[in-house]
């Protein structure tokens, strides 16, 4: 008899008890899942490299490719490489090197290509009878293995008499020939007898 009015008296607390069960089984679903602790979903460099040269060679062991910068940044977490002040020198044994260089670079997960941004500069020497050519752009899509660069962003030309801006360019730094995509304006001054 005792048991049964000790029961009788926690009858109207069970549906707070349920309700206060329901309470935390519904936090428990709302609640954002819990990070690892154990450091993989950081984005923190597996390697910093300063001042560093690599070379490509062609199939006869002859120098077709440099690249050097400042330093080089790699994360492991997307697979990331950044590079600060990024130069890279195109050669070929017809034409004279091309540089590029900039403030900022990025190389793909897959190595096969480099986006230079920021201040992006490429210089041709003079050679022959032509004069010293300069680029310039805010952003350069470099693949070494196809010797072509190019930019959908604005970018002018300048040599000793010609000024040219464009918005977009194909460069085959192979063989010099560049391709101006769209909104191409000129300015020439003739040499002066």
């Amino acid at each position: 008899m005792i048991i049964k009015e000790r029961l009788r008296s926690w009858l109207p607390l069970l549906p707070l008890l349920m309700l206060l069960a329901a309470t935390y089984w519904l936090n428990q679903q709302v609640q954002a899942p819990t990070t690892a602790t154990n450091g993989s979903l950081r984005h923190d460099p597996d390697y910093v490299i300063d001042n560093f040269t690599a070379t490509s060679l062609d199939d006869k062991g002859k120098i077709r490719f440099i690249m050097s910068a400042k330093k080089m940044v790699h994360y492991p977490d997307n697979d990331t490489t950044f590079l600060e002040a990024p130069q890279l020198v195109s050669l070929t044994a017809e034409r004279p090197p091309l540089r590029m260089f900039a403030l900022n670079g990025e190389i793909s997960h897959k190595g096969d290509e480099i986006f230079l941004r920021d201040d992006v500069n490429i210089v041709r020497p003079p050679y022959a009878k032509q004069s010293e050519l300069t680029f310039k752009t805010n952003y350069l899509h470099v693949l070494p293995n196809k010797n072509i660069a190019d930019s959908d962003q604005a970018v002018s030309l300048v040599d000793a008499r010609t000024n040219i801006n464009a918005t977009g360019m194909e460069l085959d730094y192979k063989t010099h020939i560049v391709q101006l995509l769209s909104k191409v304006k000129s300015v020439y001054e003739p040499v002066k007898k």
